[in-house]
């Protein structure tokens, strides 16, 4: 089922999440509707609170990126009780953007390796190490489970210029080609 997601400015993306427990009995169903929420939105990784749920989950399936030199086409993985381990390699800034906070791509500084600790979808525990753009995207996703935005990381001249845009966002005044969920003072 596809869900809507939930905006820049709902509460929902500034909370921190709860592990989910192993034997939560609709987990089939909670993965599915993430993975068809995405495809519909075109994105490449989504969290469960983007979605208005409060556990720690995240999904990632890069193969919206095969072809364009990188072959991601077997990169599709389920990220259950996450633990990242440690944020190792070199420092890079590089665009993102959010399902969450659409039109809106800035740079963000992240590591370009990590080490995480995590459940896959067969709930199989997993210690893997990530580099490139998929510890980046998995980074990404990691920190929706902490309420943490990619504009958080963004400061001073640059946070002033998206301002506007984020204002909008959190007006309603926004289109997008997927249902969502907008918080309204």
């Amino acid at each position: 089922m596809i869900l809507p997601i939930y905006l820049y400015g709902h509460p929902m993306l500034n909370k921190k999440t709860q592990d989910i427990p192993l034997d939560y009995p609709r987990l089939g169903d909670l993965l599915n509707n993430m993975f068809e929420t995405m495809y519909n939105a075109e994105g490449v990784g989504i969290a469960a609170p983007q979605i208005g749920v409060e556990y720690r989950v995240f999904i990632v399936d890069l193969s919206l990126y095969a072809g364009r030199g990188i072959d991601y086409n077997n990169f599709k993985k389920v990220f259950i009780n996450p633990q990242v381990i440690e944020r190792i390699g070199n420092k890079i800034s590089i665009q993102e953007g959010c399902l969450s906070i659409p039109n809106i791509c800035e740079k963000v500084i992240r590591n370009d390796k990590i080490r995480i600790k995590y459940f896959n979808e067969n709930l199989q525990l997993q210690d893997d190490i990530f580099v490139d753009y998929p510890a980046r995207v998995i980074q990404h996703e990691y920190d929706h489970l902490n309420g943490i935005l990619f504009t958080n990381y963004i400061v001073g001249i640059r946070k002033q210029m998206i301002r506007n845009k984020l204002d909008k966002i959190m007006n309603g005044k926004i289109e997008c080609s997927y249902r969502t969920v907008r918080f309204f003072k």
